[in-house]
């Protein structure tokens, strides 16, 4: 790959200011200078609006995309839902789910996501039995992300038991099984990294796993240097049954089995004690945030303010799908508290965008999330003359983007200095919608 330049009439190189006809240079996937104030060289790639980093999305269940619109009206709680959503992760093949994440990692790249972790527990087939290739469903997600032009992290999942008590795995969740935590090390001990995909590992929830396993896992995870996520404390029934089961909350049994630090990333951190949050922002625990899921869903509106104050870095995921738009997602964490404490302005729109940019990176363990010097060549360009954005520099712009701009503006976006969406389109997926029709309508004949 030759060397490439790029003239951002402005873009957001940290900090609360944004900078004007900037030149980014790149040799091979990496950014090797960016010169603010200058004028394009020769053959440089003019990007009208505003260029950021790729924006990250740190929490994907990618086969959820299928029962959007499925489920608003007729499922009255998280549970409910839950067997809805099992009901789709029965019947999809390889096949499949490759169609239905091509199209669903295709949606995400037109919202200007560039990388995406994939919290991935459908092992395994319909009978839970394993395929010949015993990692062929996480493959297939990687292949899907990768030919829709996105980095992927595979949040491999281990996923154990049906309650909190030990109750053994029965119908879909069979899928899930790998028998016991060895056996998962086993397996993802197969899976290795690539430059458009990383490995991570997961702890579904102390739920689904078992405590014994915990310790192991972070160790796993700590020895190959994996990024390890953890759903934590998205329901009130987690905590208390937690509580009745090993005497503690969800966020001091992982701490007490040292799970907690800079390595790890807690999904969700919706219900949670005083206690808890002195913990996780003590130990510098990632929190990802997926607010249109959890409002979706009603699960309730996590402290992510409190957390950001006490040490964590706040990050976002589209989650279940319910809409891809990371903008929604990031301001969601300030309108939120807004509700809740009756005051406005916690958060600035540079902290939020560290939110969607390089909190994220962090936390899938990719070197982006910035527009400097060696980090990877992943940006996007907002357009500024939308009927969103029109106006933003009568004020402050990167206030106005933040706050009032959709995944729609999104005009560009290039992954390791390639283009994969330009003026709005897909570069190698012509009809989006129709993909996502024919592989939706495949998972419901």
């Amino acid at each position: 790959m030759s060397a490439k330049s790029f003239h951002a009439e402005f873009a957001w190189l940290g900090g609360r200011e944004i900078a004007s006809d900037v030149l980014i240079e790149t040799e091979e996937d990496r950014i090797t200078k960016v010169t603010p104030g200058t004028t394009p060289l020769p053959g440089a790639k003019r990007l009208r609006g505003l260029t950021l980093p790729g924006l990250i999305n740190t929490h994907s269940h990618v086969f959820h995309r299928a029962i959007r619109g499925h489920t608003q009206m007729s499922d009255p709680d998280f549970w409910a839902w839950r067997d809805t959503m099992y009901g789709v992760a029965m019947r999809l093949d390889p096949d499949m789910l490759y169609q239905l994440a091509l199209a669903t990692y295709t949606e995400m790249a037109l919202a200007g996501i560039t990388t995406v972790g994939e919290f991935h527990y459908l092992h395994h087939a319909q009978d839970g039995t394993r395929y010949s290739d015993q990692n062929l469903m996480g493959r297939t997600v990687i292949q899907a992300a990768n030919d829709a032009g996105l980095r992927i992290t595979l949040l491999d999942t281990c996923y154990l038991q049906a309650d909190i008590h030990g109750a053994s795995l029965a119908g879909v969740q069979r899928r899930f099984d790998d028998g016991h935590w060895q056996g998962w090390m086993e397996r993802v001990d197969d899976l290795v990294d690539s430059p458009m995909a990383r490995i991570g590992a997961a702890i579904h929830s102390v739920r689904a796993v078992p405590r014994e396993a915990f310790r192991p896992i972070r160790d796993y995870a700590e020895r190959r240097k994996l990024p390890l996520h953890v759903h934590l404390s998205e329901q009130i029934a987690e905590n208390a049954a937690s509580i009745e089961a090993h005497g503690c909350t969800p966020t001091e049994l992982l701490d007490n089995e040292g799970v907690m630090g800079e390595a790890t990333t807690a999904v969700h951190a919706t219900h949670l004690t005083e206690r808890d949050i002195e913990i996780l922002g003590s130990s510098g625990t990632t929190i990802s945030m997926c607010c249109t899921t959890e409002r979706d869903l009603a699960d309730g509106i996590g402290p992510a303010i409190q957390l950001a104050r006490a040490g964590s870095p706040l990050c976002v995921g589209s989650d279940a799908q319910m809409m891809i738009d990371l903008w929604e997602e990031a301001r969601a964490i300030e309108m939120n508290e807004r509700l809740i404490s009756g005051k406005r302005g916690h958060l600035r729109a540079d902290q939020l965008l560290t939110s969607l940019t390089q909190s994220g990176a962090n936390s899938l363990g990719w070197n982006s999330g910035r527009l400097e010097q060696g980090m990877l060549a992943d940006f996007v360009t907002v357009d500024m003359a939308s009927p969103r954005t029109a106006g933003a520099f009568t004020g402050d712009p990167l206030s106005h983007v933040v706050f009032a701009a959709t995944s729609a503006d999104i005009s560009n976006v290039f992954v390791g200095g390639v283009s994969v969406v330009e003026a709005g389109r897909h570069q190698s997926i012509s009809q989006p919608g129709n993909l996502l029709e024919s592989a939706i309508a495949a998972v419901f004949p």
